[in-house]
């Protein structure tokens, strides 16, 4: 197992500030890079914020493919695993997510039943899953795992037992989906009393008298103006100036068009990720549709497919270029790419080409509408891909997350 701590820690939190940084250190811009940097180190996303059934959609995901993804909060890479493909391997700078990532799988295999699964992910906290933790999943761990759940986070408390809470209400995404909530709660309006929605015309009631006037209040518009106020999404400072060309110049005006998506293009018991977002909780079973690791239908297949994923601890070029040409057909890399240089960027796009099988997909998610890589990635690599214009329309639209501006999928030429 790769170390999570000491000088392997420090070697990846160095390629998550090489991701980041694009300015000198005692700069305005530099000192707001290494901030980002410093903060993503910890635990960003409890959950991932990308739609996995949009994923499976786009990959056309099924039996025997080999999949290299970005782990993240791990919901993507175990809702994959209800298609059960051949291998997954998950890779993440953050030591915290693997840490998750290595944590949820070890529940699948590990623990007596669905309902202690759901329980333990699912239910927005129980005193029992420290126990749980105790008696079936830390025998299970490898060293470096259980000692970052068994570690001690900035308050003295050991982490494991943020599952005896909320634990979604944790992180950096935890924090700014709390400070959302404070916000709105200053202007009088209460985010989870859409959750009574009956129809998506509640919905968009609720959001134009409600949500949509806040965006207007001079206080908001002023703290959104800074980059800083988007860490808590894992959005670097780079990503901030991509994301705000989608709008009109105007962070507020880019983040009330995504709410808006959220809040009110699907029904809510169609979409968990607006529950989370609103109610700072999942939907219990039968109340609404659920990440698809924690529906009771996937859990047979997800028990006996764990053993088909590897975590690692390494960036995605990284992992690549340790495989044989031809031998994966399916990469997902999130909306990495938006934080990274030309010259990262062509060297990742050199090892997907070489590593790609015939017909391997690529699919990937913009803070901008646009696909960032025609003119930063040569034409060389690009022209080996058929890039899918009408089906990234097409998936972006239904990704129930709604904060990314675009959805891609590049298709290798036969």
């Amino acid at each position: 197992m790769t170390d999570l701590s000491s000088d392997i820690g420090l070697r990846r939190n160095r390629q998550v500030g090489q991701a980041v940084y694009r300015n000198r250190a005692l700069s305005r811009a530099g000192l707001s890079e290494r901030l980002f940097a410093l903060l993503f180190t910890g635990l960003v996303y409890p959950q991932i914020w990308e739609d996995p059934d949009v994923d499976i959609e786009a990959m056309a995901l099924g039996e025997g493919h080999r999949v290299v993804t970005i782990a993240s909060g791990g919901c993507n890479v175990l809702a994959y695993l209800t298609r059960s493909p051949a291998r997954i391997d998950a890779v993440d700078l953050n030591a915290a997510h693997i840490a998750l990532n290595r944590l949820k799988l070890a529940a699948v295999r590990h623990l007596p039943s669905q309902a202690d699964l759901f329980r333990f992910f699912g239910e927005a906290g129980n005193r029992a899953n420290t126990q749980a933790y105790q008696r079936f999943l830390a025998p299970q761990l490898d060293a470096d795992t259980r000692r970052y759940w068994e570690g001690r986070n900035w308050r003295g408390r050991k982490r494991i037992r943020a599952f005896e809470g909320n634990f979604y209400q944790t992180g950096l995404l935890g924090f700014f989906i709390g400070s959302a909530h404070f916000a709105a709660r200053l202007y009088g309006v209460d985010p989870t009393r859409i959750i009574a929605s009956k129809n998506l015309g509640d919905q968009r009631r609720f959001f134009e008298e409600e949500f949509a006037p806040v965006f207007n209040a001079r206080l908001i518009r002023m703290v959104l103006s800074r980059k800083s106020s988007l860490f808590g999404l894992g959005i670097p400072p780079a990503q901030y100036d991509s994301l705000i060309t989608s709008g009109d110049g105007t962070m507020e005006s880019v983040l009330s068009a995504r709410l808006e998506k959220l809040a009110c293009h699907f029904p809510l018991k169609k979409n968990y990720f607006a529950w989370q977002a609103f109610a700072r909780r999942y939907p219990a079973p039968g109340e609404a549709a659920l990440p698809a690791y924690l529906e009771q239908a996937n859990y047979e297949t997800l028990k006996a497919n764990a053993d088909r994923v590897a975590v690692h601890h390494v960036n995605f070029t990284e992992l690549l270029a340790g495989k044989p040409a031809g031998s994966v057909d399916r990469f997902v890399l999130l909306d990495a790419q938006d934080w990274m240089s030309d010259d990262q960027l062509n060297a990742l796009w050199t090892e997907i080409t070489r590593t790609a099988a015939p017909g391997a997909r690529v699919i990937f998610r913009t803070a901008a509408e646009e696909t960032l890589l025609p003119g930063r990635v040569s034409a060389a690599l690009l022209d080996q891909w058929r890039y899918d214009h009408d089906a990234s329309r097409s998936h972006g639209a239904r990704d129930r997350s709604a904060i990314y501006g675009g959805f891609h999928l590049y298709v290798k030429n036969a």
